[in-house]
Parts: C-alpha cells; sequence; structure tokens
C-alpha cells in the first residue's frame, strides 16, 4: 500500500493562541516548520522558521499546510479566506485526548483542543475553535469562524450564528438560538435566545447597553 506523506506545517500568526495549536498539532503528529507573521518573532519557543508577511510569500506557503493561529474571528476569518484561494483549505487541529462522535460533521481549518466533547450531529462550520475542555452536545450547529472559549457548555440543540464568542465556562441552555457576532462574557448562563450584534453577560444572561456620553453644559 502506498503511502502518502503529509507535508509539514506553517502557522499563520505566531503568539499565546498558536502554542496551543502547535501542541495539538504536535501531538497529533504533524511536523510544525514554519511561521508567517507581521514581523519576526523574538520569542520563538517552538524553534520554526520565519516565512515572512503571509500575502508576501505564497509560493514558498504552497510547499505547507498551513492553519490560521489567530483567536480573532474577524482577522482569522480574513487570513483563512484569503489564503485558500490560493493554497486550499487549511487543516484541522485536533487534539487527541478530544472525545467526537463519529457522527459530528466539521468544516475546515478547525481547531479541537484538549478534553473537548462533541457529541452526536453536532456540526462546527468553517474556523472554529473549540477551547480546552468545551462540551458541546447533541445537534448543536456551530456557525463560521466562532470562537468556544475554554470550559465553555453548550447543551443540545443549541444554535450558534457565524462569528460569535462564548466566554470562558459560559453555560447556554439546551434548544437557545445565538445569533451573529455576539459576545458572550465568561461564566454567563444563557436562558434565551440571544439576537445579532449583541452582548451579554451574568447569570441569568443580561445585555450591556452603552450609555450616552454625557454632554458638558457651558457655564
Amino acid at each position: 500500500m502506498k503511502t502518502t506523506l503529509k507535508k509539514p506545517v506553517a502557522i499563520v500568526g505566531y503568539s499565546g493562541h498558536a502554542y496551543v495549536i502547535i501542541d495539538i498539532l504536535l501531538s497529533a503528529g504533524r511536523l510544525v516548520t514554519a511561521y508567517c507573521d507581521q514581523e519576526k518573532k523574538e520569542f520563538n519557543p517552538y524553534h520554526l522558521d520565519y516565512l515572512g508577511k503571509e500575502a508576501e510569500v505564497m509560493n514558498k506557503l504552497k510547499k505547507f499546510d498551513f492553519f490560521a493561529c489567530v483567536g480573532h474571528n474577524g482577522i482569522r476569518e480574513k487570513i483563512h479566506t484569503n489564503l485558500s484561494q490560493y493554497l486550499g483549505n487549511p487543516i484541522n487541529a485536533i487534539h487527541p485526548s478530544a472525545v467526537i462522535s463519529s457522527s459530528v460533521k466539521m468544516g475546515d481549518g478547525i481547531m479541537i483542543a484538549a478534553n473537548a466533547t462533541l457529541n452526536p450531529l453536532v456540526e462546527l462550520g468553517r474556523g472554529v475553535i473549540c477551547n480546552t475542555s468545551t462540551s458541546i452536545d447533541h445537534e448543536c450547529i456551530i456557525g463560521d469562524f466562532c470562537h468556544i472559549a475554554p470550559g465553555a457548555v453548550l447543551c443540545g440543540n443549541v444554535t450558534v450564528g457565524r462569528s460569535t464568542f462564548i466566554g470562558a465556562n459560559a453555560v447556554i441552555r439546551q434548544g437557545i438560538h445565538i445569533g451573529n457576532n455576539v459576545m458572550i462574557g465568561a461564566g454567563t448562563v444563557v436562558v434565551k435566545d440571544i439576537p445579532d450584534n449583541a452582548t451579554v453577560v451574568g447569570n441569568p444572561a443580561r445585555s450591556l447597553v452603552k450609555k450616552p456620553a454625557r454632554k458638558l453644559i457651558a457655564a
């Protein structure tokens, strides 16, 4: 039987979030050898080769599989989308300790960290982050480029719109619908649907509404 050799991996973005992803890839048996970033990093704990800015080194990147190591949803989506046009889809980074049902459906460029659990019929869009010890129960649907922070719990049949951030140790009740571009604070308990572009915190979750700036009255 012919064995297909996998390319080495180049990461895009090299800081704290990238360190977690590099560890996931190494734990999964992948070889990570290079990085792209806006500038060469003085702190290089994994001794990776610096290729340059990703937009300037496309020919070099063709020799690698790649992964966008950026926690910010919007920036990650931009990198993911731009590079995919020239290099094909990014790989997934899945830690061997994650428990993933065989019925889970995944897009590309997904991070699933150590001790995460994904139960039957979960669907993950492109570029989703399921961070350390997240728990996503049956039939949840997570939109493209969401970030689910460590320890968050999504009960069954939760729907999450694209580019939403769910903070560490947040709990989402079963059957909840969360819109696009939502921010859910750490430790928040969500018991009602959340519309697009909302920011919620607390137990139970409440919306954060910015107060208008006070006008100065001339003497």
